[in-house]
């Protein structure tokens, strides 16, 4: 959901180096992407981890000589960085009591907590009079990781199902009803059924696989993330709950049915026209929770007849 901001940058400083600061699954995400020139890793949970790896990424970013930091993360951390490391021009929203470490402070209205992701980076630019770019999303893949996908799907008639979301059990949909979706697409269309996801999603992707009667590619904890870019980039539709798949296949124009329950599709939803958004007013969503401590009725109440609805109107 970055990616427009980063574009608008690129628009504005065709000249500049820009170079992104992102954790290791991001950075492969914008390996390539025509707007960067590079790519920062800022790795926290290893080679970056604990008051020794603060310092050492503090010096790699300080050696770098930057001119100018904009904060699209909205944590103290991201203005901590930029400061110790002694950039001399940060810019960033005033959230997360940081407004003292930046020298462009952005302050942040009830208005701008509401707008979806893509404008609130792109509000965040605007305010410092850069101008909007063409507002769309972009990823980009290598020829070798196209033919990669190519080989392996051995079709133009894909289905992709991503039945996982990183962030926690709440935001994921029911696995046997993804597996009943699956195999009625499948049979409808005659299309073949790649299901996506990372390592932690295995059980996940083997449940629904298992489930199934149709012929399905179970790539779930399989691929790099470049890999599942490349798997979605070749698919003519996306079934997915709320997560970062779902946005990837965004960038790629792929037609996309979104699952959404404890997340607020409004400032979420995959920034594109060709989406369907399957969502049931419940009196606790969004809770934005990792967990459900009550019953899970967001997802409970959607039934496959729902997602199967909106995938035709996407297919036919």
């Amino acid at each position: 959901m970055t990616t427009p901001a980063l574009n608008a940058l690129r628009a504005n400083y065709p000249e500049a180096e820009i170079v992104m600061l992102a954790n290791p699954l991001v950075a492969e995400l914008f390996q390539f992407h025509p707007s960067i020139d590079r790519v920062v890793i800022y790795d926290r949970k290893g080679f970056h981890r604990g008051a020794a790896g603060f310092i050492r990424i503090i010096k790699e970013i300080r050696s770098h000589h930057f001119d100018a930091a904009f904060l699209l993360q909205n944590a103290i951390e991201a203005a901590l960085l930029a400061a110790f490391a002694g950039i001399p021009r940060r810019a960033g929203y005033t959230t997360d009591g940081r407004r003292l470490l930046l020298n462009y402070p952005v302050t942040i209205t009830k208005q701008d907590r509401l707008r979806h992701h893509t404008d609130y980076y792109c509000q965040l630019l605007a305010r410092l009079g850069i101008a909007d770019g063409d507002g769309q999303l972009c990823l980009a893949c290598t020829d070798e990781e196209q033919q990669w996908a190519a080989a392996l799907l051995d079709s133009d008639n894909v289905i992709a199902v991503n039945p996982g979301a990183a962030y926690g059990s709440a935001k994921r949909w029911l696995p046997e009803r993804f597996a009943e979706v699956a195999d009625t697409l499948a049979n409808r269309y005659g299309a073949k059924i790649v299901l996506t996801g990372g390592p932690g999603e295995k059980e996940i992707g083997c449940d629904i696989a298992a489930a199934m009667d149709a012929e399905v590619i179970n790539m779930v904890g399989k691929t790099s993330v470049r890999q599942m870019m490349a798997l979605l980039a070749n698919s003519r539709l996306l079934i997915s709950n709320d997560s970062g798949p779902m946005h990837v296949a965004a960038a790629f124009s792929v037609p996309i049915v979104a699952v959404f329950g404890s997340t607020d599709h409004t400032t979420t939803c995959p920034a594109s026209q060709n989406v369907k958004i399957v969502r049931k007013q419940t009196d606790c969503a969004p809770c934005l929770l990792r967990q459900c401590p009550t019953d899970h009725r967001c997802m409970t109440a959607i039934s496959a007849d729902d997602v199967l609805a909106a995938a035709f109107e996407l297919l036919d």
